[in-house]
Order: C-alpha cells, then sequence, then structure tokens
C-alpha cells in the first residue's frame, strides 16, 4: 500500500466515522446514559483529525479541532448536550464531509464557499467554549493537536509542514521532577544526535506556570522534535530508556517508513500457533510499534479503557491510522485463512452488472440450443442440455445473489431527515425502523431512495399534527413515522406509515372535484379517492411551505415507482393514521417466469405470483367465476390485448395473487416455467397498460411480461358485489 492508497483508505475511513458519529447523535437524546455515545462521536472527530494532520490537510483539522474541543467539554461534563447542540454538530459533521470531499479530489484548502460556510458553524462552537478561541494543546494532548503543534515544525523546516520533510517526529514531556531525579532533559536531546540529524526543535512553554508559582527546580518544558535517521523506532525509543518513568515520549516516523510499514504489514506471514494474528503483534514485527509502547496500551485497556486496540494506539498518536487499517486487514486475512472462512472482496458495481447481463445472454442461449436440441431427438443430448440449464440457474441465482444489499443502510438515512425536518416544521417526530435486514437488488435500493424520501417528508408535515392538535386528541406529543420492510410473494413490500391525522377524504374529493379529475356524484371507494393524490400538481394544502403546498412530490413518487415496475397504494384511517404501501420487484434483471400463449402471442407472469392453474369453461356473459366458493374475478387476455383469431376449444386460467387480492387470467395455453430475462420497454411503449416489460424466447420471438398489479387494479373494478351467476371454475389441472 502506497501513499496514494493510504490516502484512499484515510477517505474511505473518514465517511465511516462520520456516518458512525451521525447515528450516534441522532440517538444520544434518547438514551439513559449517553456515554458510550459521547465518547463515540468524540473518538470519530478525534480520529479524523488526527488522519488528516498525518496527510497536512491542514484545513481539515483546523476546524475538527475546535469542533472537538467542544466535544471534549461535553464528554467531561462542563457542557450539557441538548437538542441545539446535536444540530450544531450534525451540521459540524456535513462540513467535515465536504472537506473530506475536497481533500479526495486533491484540494489543499478549503476555498471560500466552504471557509464562508464555515464561519457560522465556528462561531457557535465558540460561544459553546465561553466566546473563546478552541484550547491549545494542553501537556498531555499536544501530539494530538497538529494546529499548534506541527505547523510551528513545520515552519522550522522550511513551511513544507509535516507531509513536506522526510524525518522522525518526536513529541517528548517531561515529568516535574525530572531535574530532582537527577536526569537533565538536554543531555537526551544531545544523545539523538548521535543516532541522525536533528532537523528542528520547537519548544512548548504551554504547562509554565505564572512566575509566582514557578518552581526553579521543577521542569516545564515540552518538545516538538525533527529528527532524520535511519535508526529503527526501537533504538530511537531506547534512548530515552533512563528516562522513561520522567517523561511522556510518542514517536511518529517519517512518511518513507510509513509505505516500508504498509509493505511490511502486507507480506507478514504468521509463525506459531496464534502467535502473530494479534494487532499488536504485527504492529511490533513491522517496526512500527515499540513492545513498550504496547504494553502501554495494553495496560491502558486492562484498566476499563473499552476502545480497541487499534483506536486506542491512534488516539494516543503512537501508531498512524493507515499503518492500523492495513494492519487489521492483515489480521483478518491470516485469521480467515487459518479457519477457512471465506474472505470479502470488493468489487466494481459495473462488474456486477455486466456479470448479470451476461447471464442474461446465456439464459437466453440456453432457451435456444434447447429448441434446437428437441428437434434432433437425441435423448443425450436432451440430457447434456438438463445439466446445463440446471447449471445456468444456479450460476444466476449466484450473480443475483451478489447484488443483493440489505435495505437497512437506506432505512437508516432516513433517521437524520426526520431530525432536520421535524425541527423545521417544528414537530416532535421520531423514526421507527423495522425490516432493516430485508435484502434486495442494489439496482432497486438505489431507485426506491428519493419515492422513500417524498413519502417521509410527506407523512411528517400532512400526516403528523401539531403537539397541540394531538395532545386535545389524547394522543402523544411525540409523533412516529414507522418504515417497514419485508418480502411477500417474491416481491419486497415497503410500507411508510404514521400515528396521525390521516387523510382528509372529503377535502380530497371536493379538490378533486373542482379539478375535473372526478365527475361529482360519481361513487368512488376510499382507495380511489386517495390515490387522488398522486395526480400531478395535486395538493390540498392551504399554505405554500419549504415541503408542500405546489402539488410535487407524490406524482412523482408513483412514476418513479413504476418505472421499477412497482405499484403504491394508500390505507388510511380518520385521527388514526395513514400507511403507504410500495411494492417492489426484488430484482429488476432476471426472474422465474412462467409462460403462457394466447392465440400466436406469448406472455410471462412472475411465478411467484402464480398460485394454480384450472381449467376454464368459456362463458361470455360473466367475467368472474365461482372458485371454491369464492367469488374470482377474471380478465380474457385474448380481449384485453385484441389478439385476432378464435380462442381455443380448451381455456385455461391462471390464478394469480397480488398482496392480498386474487383474479384468473384466461389464456389458451399453458406453456410452463421458464427463466426471464427482463428487457425494458421503449419509450414509445410506456402508455402500455398491463405490460410491464418483454423477453426474448429461445426462438428469437418476443414475449411481453404482464404487470400484475397493474391487471390486479383492473380485475378488482369488474368484482361483482354477489356471486349469482358465477361460472363455476373447473378442479385445478
Amino acid at each position: 500500500m502506497n501513499m496514494e492508497q493510504a490516502m484512499q483508505a484515510f477517505i474511505v475511513e473518514s465517511s465511516e466515522l462520520l456516518d458512525d458519529m451521525e447515528s450516534a447523535l441522532l440517538q444520544v437524546l434518547t438514551e439513559e446514559d449517553p456515554g458510550d455515545s459521547i465518547n463515540a462521536i468524540f473518538r470519530a472527530a478525534h480520529t479524523i483529525k488526527g488522519s488528516a494532520g498525518l496527510f497536512g490537510l491542514d484545513f481539515i483539522v483546523e476546524f475538527a479541532h475546535v469542533a472537538e474541543s467542544v466535544l471534549d467539554k461535553v464528554r467531561d461534563g462542563a457542557i450539557p448536550i441538548d437538542d441545539a447542540l446535536v444540530s450544531l454538530l450534525l451540521a459540524c459533521g456535513d462540513h467535515i464531509g465536504k472537506l473530506v470531499d475536497v481533500a479526495a479530489q486533491g484540494g489543499t484548502s478549503a476555498g471560500d464557499d466552504l471557509t464562508a460556510q464555515a464561519t457560522p458553524l465556528l462561531q457557535q462552537l465558540h460561544s459553546h467554549l465561553g466566546n473563546e478561541a478552541a484550547p491549545g494543546p494542553s501537556t498531555a494532548q499536544a501530539l494530538t493537536m497538529h494546529g499548534e503543534a506541527l505547523q510551528p515544525l513545520g515552519r522550522v523546516l522550511g513551511g513544507g509542514g509535516a507531509r513536506a520533510a522526510d524525518h522522525w517526529h518526536i513529541s517528548l514531556r517531561f515529568s516535574h521532577d525530572v531535574l530532582r531525579n537527577g536526569m537533565d532533559p538536554l543531555s537526551f536531546l544531545r544523545y539523538l544526535g548521535k543516532l541522525g540529524h536533528i532537523t528542528g526543535i520547537v519548544t512548548l512553554p504551554d504547562a509554565l506556570p505564572s512566575l509566582a508559582e514557578l518552581d526553579a527546580e521543577s521542569c516545564y518544558l515540552g518538545f516538538e522534535i525533527a529528527l532524520r535517521s535511519e535508526a529503527s523506532k526501537a533504538a530511537i525509543e531506547g534512548a530515552f530508556e533512563f528516562v522513561m518513568d520522567d517523561c511522556m515520549v510518542r514517536i511518529l516516523p517519517p512518511d518513507s517508513r510509513m509505505g516500508e510499514y504498509l509493505d511490511l504489514i502486507e507480506s507478514h506471514a504468521p509463525s506459531g500457533e496464534g502467535g502473530a494474528t494479534r494487532l499488536g503483534d504485527i504492529l511490533v514485527r513491522c517496526g512500527t510499534l515499540t513492545p513498550r509502547e504496547l504494553e502501554d496500551a495494553l495496560s491502558l485497556q486492562r484498566q476499563g479503557t473499552s476502545a480497541p486496540l487499534g483506536e486506542l494506539l491512534v488516539e494516543q498518536r503512537r501508531v498512524q491510522p493507515p499503518v492500523v487499517e492495513a494492519a487489521l486487514v492483515r489480521q483478518k486475512q491470516i485469521k480467515d485463512t487459518k479457519g477457512g472462512e471465506s474472505q470479502s472482496v470488493r468489487v466494481d458495481a459495473d462488474k456486477l452488472d455486466r456479470l448479470v447481463d451476461l447471464v442474461g445472454e446465456l439464459i437466453t442461449a440456453t432457451a435456444t440450443a434447447s429448441l434446437a436440441g428437441r428437434s434432433l431427438q437425441s435423448a443425450s443430448l436432451h440430457e447434456a442440455h438438463s445439466t446445463l440449464n440446471g447449471l445456468v440457474q444456479e450460476v444466476r441465482d449466484s450473480a443475483l445473489q451478489l447484488r443483493m444489499v440489505k435495505i437497512g443502510a437506506t432505512f437508516n438515512r432516513f433517521q437524520r431527515v426526520v431530525h432536520d425536518v421535524s425541527r423545521e416544521i417544528g414537530k416532535d417526530i421520531a423514526l421507527h425502523i423495522q425490516g432493516e435486514d430485508t435484502e434486495l437488488d442494489k439496482t432497486v435500493v438505489e431507485k426506491i431512495a428519493d419515492p422513500l424520501t417524498h413519502l417521509i417528508r410527506n407523512s411528517m408535515d400532512h400526516g403528523i399534527e401539531p403537539a397541540a392538535v394531538r395532545a386535545e386528541r389524547g394522543k402523544d406529543s411525540r409523533g412516529t413515522v414507522s418504515l417497514n420492510a419485508f418480502h411477500d410473494s417474491g416481491s419486497i413490500v415497503i410500507e411508510v406509515s404514521d400515528d396521525g391525522g390521516g387523510l382528509p377524504r372529503d377535502k380530497i374529493l371536493a379538490k378533486a372535484i373542482e379539478r375535473g379529475l372526478v365527475e361529482a356524484g360519481k361513487p368512488l371507494s376510499d382507495t380511489d379517492i386517495y390515490g387522488l393524490i398522486f395526480e400531478p400538481g395535486f395538493s390540498t394544502a392551504e399554505q405554500v411551505t419549504n415541503l408542500s403546498g405546489r402539488g410535487v412530490g407524490m406524482d412523482v413518487v408513483k412514476r418513479n415507482i413504476t418505472a421499477l415496475r412497482g405499484a403504491v397504494a394508500i390505507d388510511s384511517r380518520p385521527g388514526l393514521g395513514t400507511k403507504v404501501t410500495v411494492r417492489l420487484p426484488l430484482t429488476l434483471a432476471i426472474i422465474n417466469g412462467f409462460q403462457v400463449a394466447v392465440g400466436g402471442s406469448v406472455f410471462v407472469l412472475p411465478l411467484d405470483a402464480v398460485e394454480e392453474c384450472i381449467e376454464f369453461r368459456a362463458d361470455s356473459s360473466h367475467d368472474y367465476a365461482e372458485l371454491r366458493g369464492q367469488v374470482l374475478p377474471f380478465i380474457r387476455l385474448r380481449a384485453l390485448f385484441k389478439v385476432d383469431g378464435q380462442p381455443s376449444t380448451r381455456q385455461s386460467m391462471v390464478v394469480v395473487k397480488q398482496g392480498g387480492q386474487r383474479f384468473g387470467l384466461i389464456v389458451d395455453q399453458l406453456l410452463g416455467e421458464a427463466q426471464t430475462v427482463i428487457k425494458p420497454l421503449a419509450s414509445m411503449f410506456a402508455h402500455l397498460r398491463g405490460i410491464s416489460g418483454s423477453s426474448i424466447l429461445g426462438s428469437g420471438h418476443v414475449a411481453l411480461i404482464l404487470d400484475v398489479p397493474a391487471l390486479a387494479r383492473q380485475a378488482v373494478t369488474t368484482t361483482p358485489a354477489h356471486t349469482e351467476g358465477a361460472e363455476p371454475a373447473q378442479e385445478p389441472l
């Protein structure tokens, strides 16, 4: 791992730390004992600042240092953490993220725009510090405060900063009693000259008391030393062997040595039973950590410090974060190799997409080969193809599984949305999450985030009542928005619900009549009326706000969900709340399909939606049948799609389930199961209803994939209120 790779590791690590910081900030106010969360927030800011200092990213260090100073006082109990401070720290985390993005693009300064954005944040942070500048490095913190310690040292070295000079950086703090114990601090500095060339020294009088309190026999000085040397870290530490009990020494290697350490860690091989699989042992073996430093850190852990060893070493500035990161990766690799466990590999998303595309082409080619094999009537060829078809199906399942991700990461990002929006609109609202382990295709996850954002914001603005109204209705003053995800019949269902006042049914209907969307006096079900809010430009808001009132948003939600071959439905109860149900396919690429034929046309149904197939007795007088005592609406595909020709003498009904609704599809022939590669329809066919896509058959012909949710909505409009005259369906085929 070279310095460029180390920088990339810093960028990734910072992003993860900022996510952890945000999560901890969003839950810190709800915890009975927020100590762990406060420590996690502090460690995140502290680690980012320290790592940025190693790469000379002073513009990150300077801002993060002030935020860290406030967090340090919060951790000590000097500043109480409240809602306003949480909002400020969330904004600071966002700003640090923007600064890290600048560093990721190779920038070396914040720029005018980001500097202007930082000004109000810094003013608020300083107000928590008593209108004073953030404190400089104390005796115990000097090494970690790059803003005050390393910058002067960089000027001594010629203005290049810590990143420019290839030297060891030694932070030395002597105890007050070192002179009384017969040790001369200057003698140890002189001895360093034998190990190399001291290129710069900065004396830090930060512990110097007032003249009245000064003790001439006490030592109050600290030193930041730049040493150019080929000696090892252990040899440099050995220069202070006789004064270890009376000093604190921290030694950071030059940049060139860090690259060497990373190479040594990467090539490290374990020796002995478990002897070199521990993080500390790996760091000692590569030379970046001395045995004494390791023992000190382990001793601190034994005293009750909950921080992991790697994090502790970084906080104490004994080892650079990229080195610890590389050692942790190598440690995991060794453990996985020894235990025979599988290793995780990061793969570019484009490569996964290309793999799935190739698997789709393979499925089509296999179907073509199957047709050719049948025409030859060769038993051996048929057997070989059957084996090949099974292997292709396994490859398909494995390829699709690679793209399956948990929806929890998408759900968790809405914690911040709810936090910010609730404060913007002056409501106390909590987000409740269930089903975060539910998996679906990454493409679906990426495209569902925006519709969910609209639904959540709409629930908060329109659904949840103000606290005073909730109190009058006997509700908890804190409203709740819930997110839930689960699998159902080969689809993923996402529910966005709230415990608000519900949708104003009469108001929606009146607005729709006013706009000419429906005819006055026409009977409509509650579902139809609630569905009107998805019409473009439709809004019942009396005032236009930053969130709503312009009629923009819900129509976009429906359009985006429909584009994903999904469906959206609304259920609302006056005074109790509203639930929006989004049903999506698990994948947008390949499905198990069930093929049916009407005349010369082939249609495909998702196999998970098919419940059974029964013989159908033709009767043109009804659009419903009786199946085991229940009314079953059905749709004749020949009539729906205006297929030429006469129906076959023996027709079949495919019973399909969509959500909690069943309906039938009347077809001429059942062709059976087949793997189906989904091809999107061209924009000129976007207006077609009941069709969600297409697929290429082995014969080269095109089969249309039926849109089950759309057909379900059409079937329900033909369902009669009674069963009188219903044709009985026959027994299953």
